[in-house]
């Protein structure tokens, strides 16, 4: 089932293998859209939704915005996360979590500005 042109609700499935967690936030999938459409390039979701178990397998906060279906780790194709983090930084400045890791970039859709270096 597609959720948007270029994102279908297949990606954002909990990677256990055991559960069928796929719920996702709508305004996520607008924002990894908006995301697609500003580089022109695929948008690979390394982590999506996480079942309980699998966030604390995977050492995942309690409150985790996985778990909600409000959050993906991403990774642009042939982009450095470094310009894709100064980019969802420059157009969310009041709002959404966005993580910094070397490898991937995590995006959430909290209400207020939370922003850390992984």
């Amino acid at each position: 089932m597609m959720l948007s042109k270029n994102f279908s609700r297949q990606e954002f499935k909990c990677k256990c293998g055991l559960c069928d967690y796929d719920t996702v936030d709508a305004e996520l999938v607008t924002v990894l859209q908006s995301l697609r459409e500003h580089f022109d390039k695929p948008i690979t979701i390394t982590s999506g939704n996480r079942c309980p178990l699998h966030n604390s397998t995977v050492g995942g906060s309690k409150s985790s915005y996985h778990i909600r279906g409000r959050a993906a780790d991403i990774q642009v194709k042939d982009m450095s996360p470094v310009i894709v983090q100064g980019y969802l930084k420059s157009i969310y400045v009041d709002k959404f979590g966005i993580g910094s890791y070397a490898s991937f970039t995590h995006i959430d859709t909290r209400s207020n500005a939370g922003r850390w270096n992984g």
